[in-house]
């Protein structure tokens, strides 16, 4: 069998076009690869309204034996599709970074890892940019590993705590009337800028050894025209959580009442993995499928590239962090197999 090459597989995952809902071409590419390169495979689907095609997860081992540690990122992108190009330092195009360059990475490094007599399994998922909608499926059935290590842009650090999430919807009713007798109305969209100015002026919890909760009004929406009091208005909130959530929940009720009512739409909780000596370490303030697979093992978090060039048109990855990887992935998943093997 050729040697794997990192750099070309992941331009073949970057040109097969993988937003959310639509990872169905990209996971039997991964199903067919795998299976030819020796590893068991098999497709786990995920059922979900709104998706363009059939769509599933991909699970592989090295053996039919359970594995001692999971290699795990997501197939799923974010939009706009852009194909993939290189040059002498960087491969271009949407999930170089985030994560398709990680899948070759840890696909390079279970083949390593097998040689080595490790037991290894890699499980690719889908739906990670939206709702974790794979992750979840997945967690009702693990394969009884380990230890997890799950990929996303850390810059090759190991992340030791991953911020949470909380998403909100701030809803303010008012009465419409005509703009030019407002005494005869109450207008749901000033009712709301008020209640977004009181969220705005929390103190939200501080984690010494992680940081800040932050908060941010995403979207807004409501009324009907400019002459017109509005009867409605909204706003979508997401709050990045360094704790539990129930204090921060509570800040928010008591913020916005008598102006709007509170709805929590998505709750990922904040969550420390594990570390590793000599691993240089970080704390990230994205969220990930993580919280959603607590029952593949104990959980670390790491991979190539930056978070700060997903998500934007000029997402890359160098390749000498790619390869880099590969070597990162190996030999953390090594030491975490001989460490638990020595405490037996």
């Amino acid at each position: 069998m050729s040697p794997l090459d990192p750099v070309l597989l992941t331009r073949t995952l970057v040109d097969i076009e993988s937003i959310t809902y639509n990872e169905g071409a990209v996971g039997e590419y991964l199903f067919g690869f795998l299976r030819g390169r020796g590893f068991e495979a098999e497709r786990m689907p995920v059922t979900q309204a709104g998706a363009g095609t059939p769509r599933f997860n991909v699970y592989a081992s090295s053996s039919g034996a359970a594995p001692d540690v999971v290699l795990s990122t997501h197939m799923d992108t974010v939009p706009p599709f852009i194909p993939s190009s290189e040059d002498g330092e960087y491969i271009y195009g949407r999930g170089s970074c985030d994560a398709k360059g990680i899948i070759a990475a840890q696909v390079a490094a279970a083949e390593r890892l097998r040689e080595a007599g490790v037991k290894v399994g890699l499980l690719f998922l889908v739906g990670e940019e939206r709702d974790s909608a794979g992750a979840r499926v997945a967690n009702l059935q693990p394969r009884g590993s380990r230890f997890l290590i799950n990929g996303e842009p850390t810059e090759n650090r190991l992340a030791l705590a991953s911020k949470g999430a909380l998403r909100a919807a701030i809803r303010a009713h008012g009465t419409m009337a005509h703009s030019a007798y407002p005494e005869l109305g109450e207008s749901a969209i000033h009712k709301l800028i008020a209640a977004l100015e009181r969220l705005l002026a929390l103190e939200l919890p501080v984690a010494a050894d992680v940081g800040p909760s932050t908060l941010n009004i995403g979207v807004i929406e409501g009324g009907h025209a400019p002459n017109v009091i509005a009867d409605r208005a909204e706003a979508q909130v997401l709050v990045r959580l360094v704790g539990p959530s129930e204090e921060t929940k509570r800040a928010i009720e008591q913020a916005v009442a008598g102006l709007a009512e509170v709805e929590f739409v998505l709750e990922i909780p904040f969550i420390r993995m594990l570390s590793v000596p000599g691993v240089e370490p970080t704390v990230v303030a994205f969220t990930t499928d993580v919280p959603a697979l607590s029952n593949w093992g104990r959980p670390l978090l790491m991979g190539p590239g930056t978070i700060h060039v997903a998500h934007t048109p000029h997402e890359r990855l160098a390749k000498r962090d790619l390869f880099q990887a590969v070597d990162l992935y190996a030999e953390v998943a090594q030491r975490l197999v001989k460490g638990a093997a020595e405490r037996e």
